[in-house]
């Protein structure tokens, strides 16, 4: 059964059992009023999530109740308790969670995808792609619903800004569009591996058992590691499970656009500072940027004054190039950062032509990159999930070393090149890694072929394209 049929089936049940539907329209009245006697009740007072959440729940409590005797005094029959609790979760979910779109965040669910309110699309951490619900009542209530989840975050969705990126609670991330599609346009991105180590990505067929060995070394001996692949591929996930080798006491930042790394909430190192871009306003400022905007540039450049021993940027696609490099070659070393590429060599010609665009000539970056960056990690990801007994499979793909080349050109040891079925394997030429991983604690076993070991791929599940 389909998780679009089980949810109908849910509803449907629900109806039979003679409860009337509990109105969206009502929800969105009530929210309106909790909003308000909050607002009035804090008076502008900072107060922390934990005290709001209480007052809220007093209130939803009480505008329920007066709800039903408004119902009652209307000649309208009395809500059942069954639909009275049923609407406090749904006032719960549109006050403090995601509305509607709340009951779709599922263990099993990876991405949330919406094409306009009645265009909703779950896909699941199997690869199957199921229809859902519909999420509002028209275009416009879902684009109300966008603008009241911005305001909350201290964030705007209007004309003048038709998109918005939010972290939610429980660390997905929200993306939408406005204005320039034809409807709206929502994706939210979950989060659901937050916990992972080098070991459980050796589990999920992820690396192999040498490269978990040879990636921990590498952040122990403080290397700058670059890690680099196609959209969805987790590169993220393997960021944060390399981070999971960095000594608890070291002091270390996190730079994001949006909160995703999570690595200040998973209790490993405490003096780590979670650090993320500030949008601007609609007006322009005398620098041509948004006004009030922070951007991840100037965040690096500020955290180098921040006694740091490494830095770890979420996402390289900008300006945060340059001062990134920077600080890679000017800290103790061991940053970490992702980027979108197709392959290691590839990469390196990405950060060329992103410091090109912001006036570092190539031969000059092409050196920086040299001196900056000691290793490049490309994760790949087949996506097998349109054919029967297809499945998705990310792993690590290749691995490569940089040092000063004698033209001013990075020099690149292959260390891990794919192998038929296109997983890293060690080559056998560590190039300049090998002493300092050996001295990191490195067994020199694993930098040679024939030592490796790949747990098998995630078994293959039959489509339901296949099976109707």
């Amino acid at each position: 059964m389909s998780v679009f049929e089980f949810r109908t089936r849910r509803e449907a049940s629900a109806n039979d059992d003679g409860e009337a539907a509990v109105s969206w329209e009502d929800v969105r009245h009530l929210r309106a009023a909790v909003v308000e006697r909050l607002t009035g009740e804090l008076g502008g007072r900072h107060a922390d999530e934990e005290y709001r959440r209480h007052l809220g729940r007093e209130f939803i409590a009480e505008e329920v109740q007066e709800w039903g005797n408004r119902r009652v005094s209307a000649g309208e029959p009395a809500p059942t308790l069954a639909q009275e609790q049923r609407l406090r979760t749904r006032l719960w979910d549109a006050l403090f969670g995601l509305g509607r779109l709340q009951p779709l965040l599922t263990e099993d669910v990876e991405n949330v995808e919406i094409n306009g309110y009645d265009e909703v699309w779950l896909r699941m951490a199997s690869g199957e792609v199921a229809r859902a619900e519909p999420v509002a009542d028209s275009d416009e209530d879902l684009v109300a619903e966008l603008r009241f989840l911005a305001s909350q975050s201290g964030r705007s969705l209007s004309t003048a800004r038709p998109s918005l990126h939010l972290e939610l609670a429980d660390g997905s991330r929200l993306a939408a569009m406005i204005e320039t599609t034809r409807r709206p346009h929502v994706v939210l991105r979950r989060h659901r591996l937050t916990g992972m180590t080098l070991g459980d990505l050796v589990g999920r067929a992820t690396l192999s058992t040498g490269l978990r060995h040879v990636l921990a070394a590498a952040v122990r001996a403080r290397k700058n590691i670059l890690v680099t692949g196609p959209q969805n591929s987790g590169k993220t996930t393997l960021v944060r499970a390399m981070a999971t080798e960095i000594p608890a006491d070291q002091r270390f930042a996190s730079i994001e656009q949006e909160y995703e790394l999570h690595l200040d909430r998973l209790g490993l190192h405490p003096h780590v500072v979670a650090m993320q871009a500030r949008e601007g306003g609609s007006e322009l400022g005398p620098d041509g940027r948004p006004a009030g905007e922070i951007g991840l540039d100037r965040i690096i450049r500020d955290s180098l004054r921040m006694n740091l021993s490494r830095i770890i940027v979420g996402e390289v696609r900008g300006p945060e190039a340059l001062p990134m490099l920077d600080a890679m070659t000017t800290g103790d070393g061991g940053s970490m950062a992702t980027m979108h590429a197709h392959s290691a060599r590839g990469a390196v010609e990405r950060l060329v032509a992103l410091c090109g665009r912001h006036g570092l000539a190539p031969d000059i970056a092409y050196r920086v990159i040299a001196d900056a960056v000691d290793l490049i990690v490309h994760v790949h990801l087949v996506d097998d999930t349109w054919r029967a007994g297809g499945c998705r499979h990310r792993f690590v793909r290749e691995v490569v070393a940089l040092e000063p080349g004698a033209d001013g050109r990075p020099a690149i040891t292959e260390v891990y090149l794919p192998d038929d079925e296109g997983r890293a394997v060690a080559t056998g030429d560590p190039g300049p890694l090998e002493g300092d991983l050996v001295r990191a604690g490195l067994p020199p076993k694993w930098l040679r072929p024939g030592n490796d070991q790949w747990k098998s791929a995630p078994a293959a599940r039959v489509s339901p394209a296949a099976s109707s």
